[in-house]
């Protein structure tokens, strides 16, 4: 009988592991804060055996390209976290409290909601897109228009023309180029406009939406703000914190699996065959090539030649970043000002990397 119950417990095992969804995980080491924000536990990277005489550089060079914000978990646990400047609110010093705007880093938050409304049943990323907007949510034909699936709005892929406002998403700024697939290009507005897809689906505002299915289970406390035909979100660091802590465990915060593990597979792995690099409006490294935002053309590189082949990103203008590194368990995140090298500041997030990897070297 004894051995009856091992094997099948070793069955009952296998299966749970085989579930990429399942609530119950095996050697998860994360720490996970409480909601109510009242701790957060720290780790010294002295015990990680990192690099400290390397820190003051790293600081330095985050205080000289005007950070606001700079956090690095481990494990769930704070390793740094400093901030400098001051804040848009009141001019005074910019604190733990203070919020800062995520540029096209919300994108990849964006990617997350859409995943929790196809977990609900309120859509699939098959769906044509038409489905939830009406026909007339562009300018294209009907028999074009009918061809954009949510997922080519998830992975740049709509065909639609780049002579336009890339930000706006009314019709007149979704006209027809090419079908949707054949081509890769960074246009903002094909994102925004999934939060239309959001509300329509469930009937409450996008704001509404994020606080009751991710903000209030993961004890994020931020805000979508509309600007200039952009629909722009703010937080504080370690909201954003939270949210790649959410993301590196597979979309499981304290045993509730608030964005299905296949979906964040899915995310954070190639999405189409013209942009290696990009998954769900998440940048990917550790790939062949890339295709930069305001291009069409090909590179032969990947995002990072520093950071760890195995790094995703939510990234935004004036080096808005959002990492997760799963080999090392490590999540960066740095707000601020700065580097203005296009909408995802590719360079700035390599020169971060290489300051990053002379602290963690524990070589």
């Amino acid at each position: 009988m004894r051995k009856l119950i091992t094997i099948a417990s070793i069955f009952f095992i296998i299966f749970l592991l085989g579930c990429n969804d399942a609530k119950i995980t095996f050697g998860n080491v994360n720490y996970f804060p409480l909601n109510d924000g009242s701790e957060w536990e720290t780790v010294t990277p002295e015990s990680l055996g990192w690099n400290t005489a390397e820190v003051p550089d790293l600081y330095s060079f985050l205080e000289d390209s005007d950070t606001r914000a700079f956090i690095v978990l481990k494990e769930g646990k704070i390793v740094f976290e400093q901030y400098w400047g001051t804040n848009f609110d009141n001019g005074g010093a910019f604190t733990q409290e203070s919020r800062w705007f995520w540029a096209s880093a919300g994108k990849t938050l964006t990617a997350s909601l859409v995943g929790i409304a196809e977990s609900k049943g309120l859509l699939t990323v098959s769906d044509k897109t038409s489905d939830h907007l009406g026909i007339g949510w562009t300018s294209l034909p009907p028999e074009k228009e009918n061809l954009v699936t949510i997922k080519n709005n998830l992975t740049m892929t709509t065909g639609f023309r780049t002579d336009v406002n890339l930000n706006c998403y009314t019709p007149n700024c979704f006209r027809y180029r090419v079908d949707e697939g054949r081509q890769w290009f960074y246009h903002t507005g094909t994102a925004t406009v999934l939060k239309n897809v959001i509300e329509n689906v469930s009937g409450l505002s996008y704001n509404a939406f994020t606080d009751q299915r991710l903000e209030s289970v993961i004890g994020m406390n931020g805000e979508w703000i509309e600007e200039d035909s952009k629909n722009i979100y703010w937080s504080t660091g370690r909201d954003a914190a939270r949210f790649g802590l959410l993301l590196s465990a597979k979309g499981v915060w304290r045993g509730n699996n608030v964005i299905s593990g296949s979906y964040v597979n899915r995310m954070t792995t190639t999405s189409q065959n013209i942009n290696e690099s990009y998954g769900y409006l998440t940048w990917l490294n550790g790939k062949s090539s890339i295709v930069y935002p305001g291009l069409q053309t090909i590179t032969l590189s990947p995002l990072s030649t520093n950071a760890p082949e195995d790094t995703y990103a939510a990234l935004g203008n004036d080096g808005q970043i959002i990492a997760v590194v799963p080999s090392e368990n490590i999540v960066v995140v740095r707000f601020g000002d700065g580097p203005s090298q296009g909408q995802i500041s590719v360079n700035y997030f390599n020169d971060l990397w290489e300051k990053i990897n002379a602290v963690t070297n524990t070589n």
